[in-house]
């Protein structure tokens, strides 16, 4: 069996997750509930929306968590623990809530995408696990939609597994390229694990090996008939490449009743390549043959190579997707928003210099609203015990613009959390790859304006806030405010 089959990552976590816990425990708060926020700040790529993937692990992770007699032997080591808290790990069991946005939605700065509700201790034990997979998963279905949209419905597929950071980093950054609106990887253990379709060609390893370029060609397409692509670019594309290539179409396959499926460049000029090798191969009548590229792409490339009106059927992208080269980090958080007093969640809020670091408080609501069209024009944050009424004109505060007065009219509101996990038990029905797959391209392409996904300068998705919403945080505001001009000067 592989270490990697079945493994219990229970202990996957930050030190002070265990060390405040276990301080939680020893004043008796275990028992008390608590609310945190999951959620990011600034879009990747300066871009105009993130896609939230990484949820089912989270979900798989937390319904498996537990601590085996090892890990707390290990704990125990440490000396940092209480004997009664190294007892009660022995039987923990997660035992909270969980709300999240489902699997695939396309989700903007500062709005809670996932909500933990639960005793101190379970929310704490979570918290490295969730970012984990939300800021990883995340990522990499974002950048790999980029990549998508740039591509103008030309296939995208993910072949970065070599460039990953590590195995995991490959195998779940393929199911994230997936869900972002990659046609597949080629990643076998990702295939097997996700079900990703895979896709791959052969290597320039194989064309050296053999004593010509014809014959490499030759054994390849008489080994894989149905699925043959050539790569062309091991000596001289256009002097050897091609002609080997629709030499072994002509001599090899048509004979078979086969058709050459495809060549592939992963080097040089590719726009004038491609060019050059579409005239080649439909003088030689295989107009329909495809070629595919490869070589350092990202979605800038990509996209200046369809407006040179380069011949590129298809792209294959490594590093730039897998490892989201160009901003590698989300920056998702997780903060606490209420803690429970008696039957009551009293907000709580974290005010920072920064007015991007300021917190937004308490239990809430978020809706996404659409105009008549059917099109999302902002998210809308409530108070959670709030009715949204929007059959008349409903007034929203911009946090931007606060002294505007503004109404959402004819439009309509979903709300977006939905319950993933109640008393510790899975309520989110598990949703097939295929399924999360399809939601993002839907919201992508009917839901989310054109503006919102341009590469640069996008238009900005308004987060807005309710008039209840905002003046009970402009109250904590002030509130804070006050506080802090009677706190002790320390330095007095």
């Amino acid at each position: 069996m592989s270490q990697y089959d079945d493994r219990n990552i229970s202990m996957m976590m930050d030190l002070y997750a265990l060390t405040m816990a276990n301080g939680y425990f020893v004043y008796g708060n275990e028992k008390t509930w608590a609310a945190f926020d999951v959620y990011y700040r600034k879009n990747p790529d300066d871009g105009g929306f993130a896609v939230f993937a990484g949820l089912e692990q989270i979900i798989e992770h937390i319904q498996g968590l537990h601590f085996s007699e090892r890990d707390i032997s290990y704990l125990r080591e440490l000396r940092q623990f209480d004997d009664a808290f190294l007892e009660y790990l022995q039987n923990f069991r997660f035992s909270g809530d969980i709300y999240a946005f489902p699997e695939g939605t396309i989700m903007y700065p500062n709005e809670p995408i996932l909500t933990v509700i639960a005793p101190m201790i379970d929310a704490q034990m979570v918290e490295t696990v969730i970012l984990n997979q939300i800021n990883h998963q995340s990522l990499i279905a974002t950048k790999t939609r980029r990549i998508v949209n740039s591509a103008q419905g030309r296939p995208v597929f993910d072949f970065g597994a070599r460039r990953a950071h590590n195995v995991d980093a490959a195998v779940y950054g393929a199911r994230a390229a997936y869900i972002g609106g990659a046609a597949g990887t080629s990643n076998i253990m990702a295939g097997k694990q996700f079900g990703i379709p895979l896709s791959g060609t052969m290597a320039h390893s194989w064309v050296m090996f053999h004593d010509s370029e014809y014959k490499a060609f030759r054994r390849y397409a008489e080994q894989y008939p149905d699925d043959a692509v050539l790569l062309v670019d091991t000596y001289d594309v256009m002097r050897s490449g091609v002609p080997n290539a629709i030499r072994v179409a002509k001599e090899i396959l048509e004979p078979m009743g086969k058709r050459l499926k495809g060549v592939r460049l992963d080097s040089g000029d590719l726009a004038y390549l491609s060019n050059r090798a579409r005239i080649a191969l439909n003088d030689a009548g295989l107009e329909d043959c495809r070629i595919f590229v490869s070589n350092s792409l990202d979605e800038c490339t990509i996209r200046a190579l369809i407006l040179q009106g380069s011949n590129i059927d298809g792209f294959g992208v490594g590093e730039s997707l897998i490892t989201s080269k160009s901003d590698p980090v989300l920056g998702a958080v997780y903060k606490l928003v209420a803690v429970q007093d008696k039957e009551v969640f009293v907000p709580r809020i974290k005010v920072s210099e920064a007015a991007s670091k300021t917190t937004n408080p308490g239990l809430k609501k978020v809706y996404r609203i659409y105009c008549e069209k059917g099109q999302a024009i902002a998210d809308l944050i409530t108070v959670a015990d709030e009715i949204l009424n929007l059959a008349k004109d409903s007034r929203y505060v911009d946090p931007e613009k606060p002294w505007q007065n503004r109404s959402f009219t004819n439009c309509s509101a979903k709300e977006l959390q939905e319950p993933v996990i109640k008393g510790g038990r899975r309520v989110y029905p598990k949703r097939s790859i295929e399924e999360i797959r399809h939601y993002v391209e839907q919201q992508i392409s009917q839901e989310t304006w054109k503006e919102v996904t341009r590469l640069e300068r996008p238009h900005v998705h308004y987060l807005d806030l309710s008039p209840a919403y905002n003046e009970m945080k402009t109250r904590m505001l002030r509130e804070a405010s006050m506080a802090d001009k009677f706190m002790p000067n320390a330095l007095s």
